[in-house]
């Protein structure tokens, strides 16, 4: 099985290496260590871990939606039409950019900077190896 160190799994993650090694210390996620001395976190620990903090947040709370894939991350631009809007969001190393009405934009109050959670709820999904 494969093993990741703590900086692979943050970036897996879409964290810091240092949150990541929080979590390690915590006991939220079990890591192990190599014969070097590194500490190695199990692919399926890392794949159930990333699931439960997709579904919680990060926080405590889980949210409740139908929607299930979560993108976390920090609104990075925001365009206004007239009438439509465009919002981009950095999740992790993930760019997503949403269409919406401007009324939707302004009822949220969506601005550069604030936390945000893009959902997506696709019926094509594809998926590379990396």
């Amino acid at each position: 099985m494969q093993s990741y160190t703590i900086g692979q799994a943050a970036r897996l993650l879409g964290v810091s290496p240092d949150t990541a090694r929080r979590w390690a210390d915590a006991g939220r996620v079990a890591t192990h260590r190599d014969e070097g001395g590194r500490r190695l976190i199990d692919g399926r620990d890392l794949a159930a871990f990333s699931v439960e903090l997709a579904r919680t947040g990060g926080e405590e709370g889980a949210s409740y939606t139908s929607v299930r894939n979560a993108f976390p991350g920090i609104v990075t631009a925001v365009k206004l039409g007239d009438v439509a809007a465009q919002v981009e969001i950095q999740a992790g190393p993930h760019r997503l950019v949403s269409l919406l009405t401007r009324e939707a934009v302004e009822e949220l109050g969506l601005e550069v900077g604030m936390e945000a959670t893009a959902r997506v709820k696709s019926t094509n999904v594809h998926i590379d190896r990396t």
